[in-house]
């Protein structure tokens, strides 16, 4: 999964306000040294807050940040000021 990028995005459903266990496992397979990950997510209810602390435990040399919720109200714009 290596990519160019330096930055990559990571979109998933939020499970009780994290990621589900599959994520992380994707997280610890690869090497995202000197990376940005921007996480989406949909939820009925949950939020992001969590999110960033919990995928940087699988890939701690990545600059993991909180995009935004996919859950219906989301912009064109909303999700270009994340990219």
């Amino acid at each position: 999964f290596p990519t160019r990028r330096s930055s990559d995005l990571l979109c998933f459903p939020i499970w009780y306000y994290t990621a589900p266990t599959i994520i992380s496992g994707f997280l610890e397979q690869y090497d995202f040294s000197d990376k940005k990950i921007v996480l989406f997510a949909t939820s009925g209810g949950s939020d992001l807050k969590k999110c960033p602390d919990t995928a940087k435990k699988s890939a701690p040399s990545a600059d993991i940040v909180a995009g935004c919720m996919l859950n219906g109200s989301v912009t064109r714009a909303d999700i270009e000021k994340f990219l």
